[in-house]
């Protein structure tokens, strides 16, 4: 909304600036800016056209970002969210490093939608329904909510036979995975913050878990985060009655143009892990 910056991010004059949007404008025949001295709007033209120009801009800097750009060099650049690389990937990082001692792993966390180019990053894992598009996508591990906690707390409490057995806990909470999806057997609202019961809330995953093993309270976990917890004996689950959950694991990459050499090394050894990995008790 000022010619006179614009033309800076363009390398002109503010005057060869105003003759390109003057040109524009008679090539529609639209108004597309108001202008009232320094102040300089929209027409209701312009902003209609806007974010199909952002959108055509944005595609052709991603396509020649993916020709520019040689991606099959350097580290393995993969995205995953922060609870899955804490509570699964961290641990499994060492036979990593000594089964495949030349993959050069580079991790972000992000909770974004996925854009491998825009990002900078070969590989993604996400947690969700497989549609994402422009991008490739292999289901990795299926996801489950459990009742879990330290083994004490289970002594004092006793197991979950019956839904109303919960009462006689403290409860840890998560707003996306609520204990109302496991009382209710049904898919969780987004940011579920409405319970029957009190107790600590978190809008963490790897926290809850984290929180059940300080002896906070009764937590509903995700079983890939509380799994290997639970095989340690630092976790019990308090139910063989485990949800299934809606969102699973994903592997996504590029559907076109060259894989970096070692992602196809990192899928095996990522999909090998993911097969020995136990499923929640009561399955």
């Amino acid at each position: 909304m000022n010619f006179t910056r614009a033309a800076e991010a363009l390398g002109v004059t503010p005057g060869a600036a105003s003759l390109q949007i003057r040109a524009l404008e008679e090539y529609l025949s639209r108004a597309l800016f108001r202008r009232n001295g320094r102040v300089v709007e929209l027409t209701t033209e312009g902003a209609e056209l806007l974010p199909r120009v952002q959108q055509a801009l944005a595609d052709l800097e991603r396509a020649l970002a993916a020709t520019r750009g040689d991606r099959s060099g350097g580290p393995l650049r993969v995205t995953m969210l922060a609870s899955f690389l804490q509570s699964w990937l961290l641990p499994r990082l060492p036979r990593l490093r000594a089964e495949h001692p030349r993959i050069d792993l580079q991790v972000h966390t992000s909770l974004n939608a996925v854009d491998l180019v825009r990002d900078d990053q070969h590989a993604a894992i996400r947690l969700g329904t497989g549609e994402w598009p422009g991008v490739a996508a292999e289901k990795l591990l299926d996801e489950w909510l459990v009742p879990v906690c330290t083994p004490e707390l289970l002594g004092k409490h006793g197991p979950l036979k019956r839904r109303e057995d919960i009462g006689r806990y403290p409860l840890v909470h998560s707003t996306s995975e609520p204990w109302t999806a496991w009382l209710l057997e049904r898919k969780p609202a987004t940011d579920d913050t409405t319970s029957p019961f009190t107790g600590t809330r978190v809008d963490d995953s790897a926290a809850v878990v984290r929180l059940a093993l300080q002896g906070v309270g009764l937590a509903l976990a995700r079983w890939s985060l509380a799994g290997d917890d639970v095989a340690a004996g630092r976790l019990v689950v308090a139910s063989n009655r485990p949800l299934s959950f809606f969102r699973t694991y994903w592997l996504l990459h590029s559907k076109h143009g060259r894989e970096h050499p070692a992602f196809a090394q990192f899928r095996e050894w990522l999909q090998g892990e993911m097969a020995t990995f136990p499923r929640p008790p009561g399955l």
